[in-house]
């Protein structure tokens, strides 16, 4: 089994045994024509990690915060902020809502599927991104052990002031 097969597989455990405990029912997983439909409208490939995600553990609902979004939904999100004025880059997929305007998003173009967090709240494009973690996978990874600054368990976060590094890209790629 490899790394990839090893952290689906941590997460559709601790996806299952956290439904069980909270009495609810996750949507279905997809199948793959759903995700060729959505790589159609989006014009580029999902990381394989993230239709991984969508094919064996859910159709979202799982996951920090309120869960991953439903691919249907991320799809309509990206659309329509490629078309708002925050000039949302190509390629750069929201996958979670945090609340408040902030998205958690993967860049689709990234060889290790870097993970994005989008905060319009300092209310200009160029301070609103910034890199969460380098990958999908050290996402999840922080998710599953509790050390994200997302995690209520985390040091990270609020308490500490979290400072992420700003996405340098992000011109390139509007």
């Amino acid at each position: 089994m490899n790394e990839t097969e090893q952290l689906l597989e941590q997460v559709a455990d601790r996806v299952r045994n956290s439904a069980c405990g909270h009495g609810r029912v996750l949507p279905a997983p997809l199948g793959s024509g759903e995700i060729a439909r959505a790589e159609g409208i989006l014009g580029f490939a999902l990381p394989p990690l993230l239709a991984g995600l969508y094919t064996r553990i859910g159709d979202g609902g799982f996951g920090p915060e309120r869960g991953l979004l439903p691919l249907r939904q991320a799809v309509r999100t990206y659309e329509a902020q490629r078309r708002s004025g925050w000039r949302w880059p190509e390629g750069v997929l929201p996958i979670a809502d945090f609340g408040c305007g902030m998205y958690v998003c993967v860049d689709c173009r990234s060889e290790t599927a870097q993970v994005l967090l989008f905060d319009p709240n300092p209310g200009e494009p160029d301070l609103a991104w910034s890199i969460d973690t380098p990958s999908l996978a050290g996402w999840l990874r922080g998710w599953l052990d509790g050390t994200a600054w997302f995690c209520e368990e985390s040091a990270l976060g609020e308490e500490s002031d979290l400072e992420l590094a700003p996405w340098d890209e992000f011109r390139s790629r509007i």
